[in-house]
């Protein structure tokens, strides 16, 4: 029995040393570079401290490690596809197609994608998923059919715009990289 738990003990040891660690990607753009619609405070805290965070707590085995590695999959799809503001931020090509498909046009997209959006009551996400549906995560959790991903936790809009979500969901679409869209829309 006594070398059935030095075995197990062995496993376990091991299983904690080969664990995969995690890496929070690097910002494709300054800090600056989202500006008015997305602070340099913002991104600071939000990248840099609690995105960072969960990558951190988890490669230190501390924490619900589902929650932390959850936490670290969404920020690395949801950074990425933002870039510089423009009032005319457009989907084009692969994105525009997908988009009359299911909805007919990005206002329609908008509409759906706020009404997922305002009842949620605390912390989530919402998202276009590869089948043309919006979907909410509750929390965190790790999905793979996601295209376009909206953080709609309090600290990603609560340093620039407050309680005011419907604000922040409005300019959001100003910083969506719609090439990044398109990529995704482009993998299986």
């Amino acid at each position: 029995m006594e070398k059935r738990i030095q075995y197990l003990r062995k496993i376990v040891i091991e299983a904690e040393t080969t664990r995969e660690k995690l890496v929070l990607e690097p910002l494709p753009y300054g800090h600056k570079d989202l500006e008015p619609v997305m602070s340099s405070d913002t991104l600071d805290y939000h990248h840099g401290k609690l995105a960072k965070g969960y990558v951190d707590r988890y490669n230190k085995g501390e924490g619900d490690d589902d929650f932390n590695q959850a936490g670290a999959f969404l920020h690395n799809i949801f950074f990425p596809q933002l870039t510089k503001p423009s009032v005319s931020n457009r989907p084009f090509g692969t994105s525009e197609e997908f988009i009359k498909k299911h909805f007919e046009s990005l206002d329609k997209l908008k509409e759906e994608i706020e009404k997922s959006a305002m009842p949620i009551q605390g912390s989530g996400w919402v998202y276009l998923a590869r089948n043309g549906k919006v979907k909410v995560i509750k929390n965190h959790e790790v999905r793979t059919d996601i295209v376009l991903l909206i953080d709609w936790w309090e600290h990603a809009f609560n340093i620039d715009y407050k309680a005011d979500k419907a604000k922040y969901l409005k300019n959001i679409w100003r910083i969506i990289d719609w090439k990044v869209i398109n990529d995704r829309l482009a993998t299986q």
